[in-house]
């Protein structure tokens, strides 16, 4: 009779017990613990670049090192991955297809933007980034090994693979920024999307402060009278880019007056309205190449970056770096 109990007794504490067990499992299975997320590790290329840092100082650095600081200084690392794996390539083509020059005759690049390409060191990243540095640092890690070793070439040649940061509907012909015609830096549409920071910006000032700089570049314009007859003909590339505006009785191009007047791009319109000139300015950059906003938009439609890089270059390919540059 005690054996009937004490089985039955076991009958009910397992018909109490099992389905917590197994609801336990199942709970288990669908939420599992967390696993502590690392950094990756960056492969070296094996290829080594001497980079001038600002303060002069040459030092040697493998090539992916070097693009990692790059693609983190040049696109925001919260674009898509797509986005970055296009910039990782152009930014490893233009390294490659650079060289010394005499700013930094001793080194393959300089980290002045200006120059060559921005460059910032990981740790300097990180700590700009906070929060995302792990999740961020990991994207560029990925967005340069994943990219292996590919460039852009034309006819079997590295392009001069320059980008900007963005466009207004379409980006700059190669000659109507630096003169001279270059077949793969072809004017093409650019889907800049939504949310570009300073896509629209305005610049104003004085007819005085208009006169002073125009003449610092250009002392033969005649500047005197209603500052509003100042202005001339403009003349606009298809993409809506000033090709030449006329000031003074002298004619010089969209990029000429970007640069005269610090504007954040070629692409323009200007007033004058009493004794003020406002030039209302779309888009950042030269304009020539990859859109860096536009890629990130195509990324987020879809695209690869090899898609991204073969609609910013004309008629290029995007393949592994020739044996004879990629080397050492």
């Amino acid at each position: 009779m005690k054996k009937i109990v004490g089985v039955a007794l076991l009958l009910v504490v397992a018909l109490f017990t099992l389905p917590f067990l197994f609801r336990q499992g199942q709970d288990s299975d669908q939420n599992p613990e967390p696993t502590a997320q690392e950094e990756l590790t960056l492969p070296a290329s094996g290829h080594t670049l001497r980079i001038q840092g600002g303060d002069g100082q040459v030092t040697e650095m493998d090539l992916n090192e070097y693009l990692w600081g790059v693609v983190a200084a040049e696109m925001p690392a919260s674009f898509s991955q797509e986005a970055l794996k296009a910039q990782a390539v152009a930014a490893r083509t233009y390294a490659l297809h650079r060289g010394p020059t005499q700013n930094h005759p001793d080194a393959d690049l300089c980290t002045d933007y200006a120059c060559c390409q921005a460059w910032i060191a990981k740790d300097t990243a990180q700590g700009n980034w906070g929060d995302n540095a792990l999740a961020y640092t990991n994207k560029i890690t990925t967005a340069v090994a994943d990219t292996g070793n590919q460039v852009i070439l034309y006819n079997g040649q590295l392009i001069d693979a320059v980008f900007h940061s963005s466009s207004a509907s379409a980006t700059q012909d190669a000659v109507e920024v630096w003169g001279n015609s270059v077949p793969y830096l072809q004017s093409v549409d650019s889907p800049e999307g939504e949310g570009v920071p300073n896509y629209q910006s305005e610049v104003t000032m004085t007819a005085q402060e208009f006169k002073d700089a125009f003449l610092a570049a250009h002392a033969e314009a005649v500047l005197e009278g209603d500052p509003a007859a100042w202005i001339g003909e403009i003349q606009r590339t298809d993409g809506g880019s000033v090709h030449t505006i006329t000031i003074g009785g002298v004619t010089v191009t969209g990029a000429q007056a970007r640069q005269i007047f610090s504007l954040r791009s070629a692409t323009f319109d200007v007033s004058c309205s009493g004794d003020t000139f406002t030039f209302a300015v779309t888009g950042f950059g030269h304009g020539v190449g990859m859109s860096q906003y536009g890629a990130d938009t195509m990324a987020k439609a879809g695209k690869t970056y090899q898609e991204i890089l073969l609609h910013y270059y004309t008629d290029v390919t995007v393949a592994e770096c020739p044996a004879d540059v990629f080397k050492n």
